[in-house]
């Protein structure tokens, strides 16, 4: 794990390396801003050091995208996602990808009715708001597909008919570190579809104690509402906050920006894949909802950056020279916002 893989969207250019929107007034304020500013602070009453992922998942949630979380085992990122559904009011599912899970244990499938004499169809754990993929990558290729429409479309299709999914929907998969035994490398196409990836470090001392004084209290991460955690925001709120990201402005220079950004990823000497034109849209979309998480009404080259390497870090492939010579999509990340002017 790199040494910068805790500074969520960290960037040269950021010296406070600091990603956390303003605290909000509290779950009984009706406005939306504050409602999410307060799901951060209700998910680390159960979660200790990773405030940097938590932002990440509520930008996520705003910009109604996808998020691949890696980390090594016990990092917290099962509980992550619980406690992100507990004080979103969501509803959520759980699937254990293994390398015999078929996509019909993830999408659903028609089952015959021996009383009726009919096929009917058995909804899947893919029908719910929150679906938490657990390590993704222990399962083949053919199975990670399944969720491929259901990322894009936000249906599955089954014996032709298109059936749609719950709103809001997000997958949040887990995946371990692609050295471990047993992984199978998730295909580009899918990656891409992943609006941020997101690497938890292990805690700081610090936070490891911390850690173990709640176990010591009695906190059990199977039991989030005997930990205290509640609803501080609802699907409702969610709808009004994206409504209002949606407002959000930007310029001509800004958006030049993103593309300058992009396609400087394409010509670097070490990069194989170079960002494509959907992970630009796709920085344009994160850094409107960290604007507005911010209190802000229009896109900065700040946010941009801020945003940069958690969105772009898993569209870009690396030669093969390249990785051997411990290149990785970090640094060409860095190395891209430390080249590409800043627009005044």
């Amino acid at each position: 794990m790199t040494t910068h893989d805790h500074q969520f969207g960290s960037s040269p250019a950021r010296s406070d390396g600091d990603l956390r929107p303003p605290r909000g007034r509290g779950a009984q304020s009706t406005d939306p801003r504050a409602r999410l500013a307060a799901v951060r602070t209700e998910v680390g009453r159960a979660v200790v050091g990773q405030e940097a992922a938590v932002t990440g998942l509520v930008i996520a949630v705003l910009a109604g995208g996808h998020v691949l979380l890696e980390g090594v085992p016990g990092v917290a990122k099962t509980l992550l996602v619980r406690s992100l559904a507990t004080s979103l009011d969501v509803g959520t599912k759980r699937v254990q990808f293994t390398p015999d899970l078929m996509p019909g244990d993830v999408t659903g499938s028609l089952v015959y009715d021996a009383r009726s004499a009919e096929f009917s169809f058995r909804e899947g754990p893919v029908f719910t708001n929150l679906l938490l993929a657990d390590e993704i990558n222990r399962t083949p290729p053919k199975t990670q597909a399944a969720l491929l429409e259901a990322m894009e479309e936000r249906q599955v299709s089954v014996d032709g008919e298109p059936r749609p999914l719950p709103d809001p929907f997000m997958v949040v998969a887990t995946q371990n570190p692609v050295e471990y035994e047993g992984t199978y490398p998730l295909p580009e196409a899918q990656l891409d579809r992943f609006l941020l990836k997101l690497v938890l470090p292990l805690p700081e001392r610090g936070q490891e104690i911390e850690i173990l004084s709640r176990h010591a209290g009695g906190f059990d991460p199977r039991d989030l509402a005997g930990a205290g955690l509640s609803a501080v925001a609802s699907p409702q709120d969610l709808a009004a906050a994206r409504e209002q990201v949606r407002t959000i402005g930007t310029s001509p220079e800004v958006l030049a920006y993103i593309v300058d950004l992009v396609r400087a990823t394409r010509s670097s000497p070490s990069v194989s894949l170079g960002v494509s034109p959907r992970g630009a849209t796709a920085l344009l979309t994160t850094a409107r909802a960290w604007a507005w998480l911010s209190g802000r009404s229009f896109i900065t080259p700040d946010d941009v950056k801020a945003l940069a390497l958690p969105t772009l870090r898993h569209r870009i492939g690396l030669r093969a020279e390249a990785e051997l010579e411990g290149v990785t999509t970090e640094s060409v990340i860095t190395g891209v916002l430390r080249s590409v002017p800043v627009p005044r």
